[in-house]
């Protein structure tokens, strides 16, 4: 076991303080019960400064923590689009997208869906969100989370698995959103403070350099290749990272749906005091947002040069590269080790937690109360608990079977979400702007989605991943446009009405968008 008496401590007095937390602030006033509103949305409470870190805390898992720097190991910095581009992507929801949901008072995206094309389309999302988080996003959190785990202290992987569940279950379950929220705050500053110790030690490691910034130096002068953001058609993950295609392609539409249409993310914003406040939580997300790439990125490519000095087992990299952050751990010393550890903990149970959640409100919401009706408050509250314990039950069971022969977890996400990502996107763009789209050209688009990316992907599986989601994403808008206007208008009260909804937004949010937007080009023009 790579874990001192002093690590297994560290990490024990993490895990009760996150607990005492999570108990504390989803106490119940005496006399009092937790309806729907305060167990699913956290009574839409909750300040910008908790919106921001539990974005970022929920987002910033294994797949990432551990996927990311596995790709860092083996492309380079290229796979940080998946990191920049979100910044982007966050201020635009906050200014375009939230004043919508907010101003209709959803709890849910299926939700939306219902108000805009009708129960048949809400009720087949409804479907594919809860087995998406289950089999695809929960299984790949806990398989990634494991792997690492299992670096450390040498327990088997679903032991491992076991292990984060059921710690993640224990202070989710009982409080919902605002449990999972609030104790975020202690997550993503242990988390970043982990990875910056993580970063700052491997770096440091690297022979015949002066420091972490020699380190850094050494790696960017003798291993150029890793820092470029644009590959060339030529390099072996091109197909992965088309060149410029990420900036003009399908990353877009992952991004998009992922960050304005994805439940275990949105759900932070929805239960947001006000309008102003959820668009600050967004602009302070999509800063910290500018700054993950150096703790889950930099140390997959400093493992390279780590792994040809010996200083980490390079046959564990070369086997599966998704092995490589938990062979960086194995670096730090004795105590920071635990709190780097503690560090992965607070990444993956945060996303579980929060996928938990999600997958109970859209199950209890959206299907389960259509179904059932009129039940007491506590009866939802009692169905969404028991929800999300059986799809812990079911994510440990499937992740080693659907995700373990993968040879990246990151890009399998990536793969799975792509297959329904560009019928989602145009769903909701054409939902908010066209008031002509209608049940069947939505549905027209989800279908379509699945069966233009099965025919492309084993039709032409020359084509890259990223440009085949822009292809399905301009096909499912063209096929949902025209499905509509060959079946009747949708009813009057179907389309959303813009007409009260203020667009426009305070001049701190506008000041944080225009220097996400200039960081991000100086990124780009110096890494290009």
């Amino acid at each position: 076991m790579a874990l001192s008496g002093l690590d297994l401590l560290i990490v024990g007095v993490y895990a009760a303080a996150l607990l005492a937390v999570a108990l504390w602030v989803s106490r119940e006033p005496k006399g009092e019960t937790k309806d729907t509103e305060d167990y699913f949305l956290a009574g839409r409470a909750l300040p910008w400064w908790a919106i921001g870190a539990s974005l970022i805390a929920s987002n910033i898992s294994a797949e990432q923590i551990i996927g990311q720097s596995g790709q860092g190991f083996a492309v380079g910095l290229a796979i940080a689009a998946y990191e920049w581009q979100a910044a982007i992507v966050l201020i635009i929801v906050a200014k375009w997208f939230l004043p919508i949901f907010l101003k209709r008072g959803i709890y849910t995206m299926p939700q939306f869906l219902d108000q805009r094309y009708g129960h048949g389309v809400k009720s087949l999302m409804s479907v594919y969100w809860v087995v998406l988080y289950t089999a695809v996003n929960l299984t790949t959190v806990l398989w990634l989370g494991g792997l690492a785990m299992n670096s450390l202290t040498g327990w088997p992987v679903v032991l491992c698995m076991a292990a984060l569940g059921a710690f993640a279950a224990l202070y989710s379950l009982y409080g919902g959103l605002k449990a999972v929220a609030l104790t975020d705050i202690i997550q993503v500053v242990i988390l970043i403070g982990g990875g910056l110790a993580i970063t700052w030690i491997a770096l440091d490691r690297i022979g015949d350099a002066d420091g972490a910034i020699g380190g850094l130096s050494r790696l960017y002068n003798e291993m150029p290749g890793h820092f470029k953001m644009i590959l060339a058609s030529d390099h072996p993950a091109y197909g992965d990272l088309p060149g410029v295609w990420t900036l003009l392609g399908g990353l877009w539409v992952l991004h998009f749906s992922y960050w304005g249409f994805n439940q275990y993310i949105i759900q932070r914003a929805l239960g947001a005091e006000s309008l102003a406040e959820a668009q600050k939580g967004l602009a302070f997300a999509a800063f910290l947002k500018l700054f993950i790439p150096l703790i889950v990125v930099i140390p997959g490519i400093a493992a390279v040069m780590l792994a040809s000095q010996g200083a980490v087992d390079a046959g564990a990299l070369g086997e599966k590269s998704d092995r490589t952050y938990g062979e960086l751990m194995k670096l730090a010393p004795t105590g920071l080790r635990g709190l780097v550890f503690a560090a992965l903990i607070a990444a993956v149970v945060s996303s579980l937690a929060s996928m938990m959640n999600s997958i109970s409100t859209i199950f209890t919401m959206d299907l389960y109360r259509s179904v059932v009706p009129g039940r007491a408050e506590r009866h939802y509250v009692a169905v969404g608990r028991m929800v999300a314990f059986a799809a812990m039950g079911a994510a440990l069971v499937l992740a080693q079977p659907f995700i373990g022969g993968f040879e990246s977890g990151f890009q399998t996400v990536q793969e799975y979400s792509g297959f329904i990502a560009p019928g989602v996107v145009a769903v909701f763009l054409l939902g908010f702007f066209s008031k002509r789209t209608n049940a069947a050209g939505a549905f027209t688009a989800l279908f379509g989605s699945i069966a233009v990316n099965v025919a492309l992907k084993f039709g032409a599986p020359e084509i890259p991943f990223i440009i085949r989601i822009w292809i399905v994403f301009m096909a499912c808008v063209a096929g949902a446009v025209v499905m509509s206007r060959l079946t009747p208008s949708p009813s009057a009260d179907k389309p959303v009405a813009l007409n009260d909804i203020s667009f426009s937004t305070r001049f701190l949010f506008n000041a944080s968008a225009v220097a996400v937007v200039a960081i991000l080009a100086a990124f780009y023009v110096y890494l290009w």
